[in-house]
């Protein structure tokens, strides 16, 4: 098959959508097919892949960059490209383009729900609850129109399909299909010469991963870190990632008295991860807008214990990961 993936996000970003994006591909490539990324530009990069495509862009915040839907380029291309479907992972920029591309075509067309969208309604810069409510709705309902333009939706966890279903409607268009996660990085790594290095040998350490922003709920998280610290003041926190929230997370460690207790390490390169999650203790995790959650996998396979919110994405992870060192103590 010839197949098209649109998304707004691509390397060099490391986040979920990309990692999810990049190990679909790889597979379906390996089984023969030929996958096109149509995926944004920061006007830097140097793409070692195939078939990778990119719309120019415009920088937003960080390395993040939002795709301008338009290239002349693209709309001469797909056609001879002889595709059999296009599958978008966003419904939005890039994924507009795709749904309107697919039906010029006369392609199905597949979408991979990633995100929890309306968990994002706080970045619009009205911060009043009726509008916020009014803002949750209208994606609720967009969302739902851009779902029945598809002939066919990729959830990426039970717990997400059980949203959907309520929430949407969705009866017979989709199937369950979780992003696969490389575990032998994780199994294979050594964190000992690191947490000599970083002086953490007195220390119980928690480590979570993640994006610092709002939905992802870290202040819970350093609140109940705060309480613990009070029985067991050898508990050190660290959080790896970056993000608008960070300024805020480290103020409000300092007001709640563990300012040095927890580590912010910024962004790492994901190669780095495996060793950091081998050097720790404990797993922590308070996001409750995740779909699926790829770092509690990554977590377990690292032989650690996992704490997490009861929220999606992560609520369906049981000890069904047969053969994963310390799967049993989650």
């Amino acid at each position: 098959m010839h197949i098209a993936y649109f998304t707004n996000f691509y390397h060099p970003i490391v986040n979920g959508v990309v990692r999810s994006v990049a190990s679909f591909r790889e597979i379906l490539m390996k089984q023969g097919h030929n996958v096109f990324i149509f995926a944004q530009s920061d006007g830097t990069y140097k793409d070692t892949e195939p078939f990778i495509f990119r719309y120019p862009s415009v920088p937003l915040s960080g390395d993040i960059s939002a795709a301008i839907p338009v290239s002349p380029f693209v709309d001469q291309l797909l056609p001879i490209l002889k595709l059999d479907v296009i599958h978008t992972h966003h419904p939005i920029l890039l994924g507009q383009t795709a749904a309107r591309k697919a039906a010029e075509l006369g392609l199905p067309l597949v979408f991979t729900f990633h995100t929890q969208y309306w968990e994002y309604t706080h970045y619009v810069p009205f911060p009043q609850e009726a509008i916020q409510e009014f803002l949750k709705n209208a994606v609720h309902k967009w969302l739902r129109d851009f779902m029945q333009k598809c002939q066919h939706i990729i959830i990426p966890s039970e717990s997400m399909r059980e949203i959907l279903v309520r929430d949407y409607g969705l009866a017979e268009r989709y199937t369950v299909i979780p992003t696969g996660t490389n575990l032998e990085p994780f199994l294979r790594a050594d964190g000992r010469a690191l947490r000599q290095e970083k002086g953490w040998q007195d220390e119980t350490v928690l480590i979570s991963v993640g994006r610092l922003a709002p939905e992802k709920n870290w202040d819970i998280l350093l609140q109940a870190f705060a309480k613990a610290c009070v029985q067991h003041p050898d508990l050190r926190l660290v959080l790896i990632g970056d993000g608008s929230g960070r300024d805020s997370l480290q103020q409000l460690a300092a007001q709640l008295g563990i300012a040095e207790r927890v580590t912010f390490t910024g962004a790492l390169p994901f190669e780095e991860i495996p060793r950091y999650m081998k050097a720790a203790d404990v797993f922590s995790f308070a996001s409750v807008t995740e779909t699926q959650g790829l770092v509690t996998i990554e977590a377990m396979a690292a032989g650690l214990p996992v704490v997490a919110v009861d929220g999606s994405g992560t609520r369906y992870y049981r000890a069904w990961q047969r053969g994963i060192p310390g799967q049993e103590r989650c």
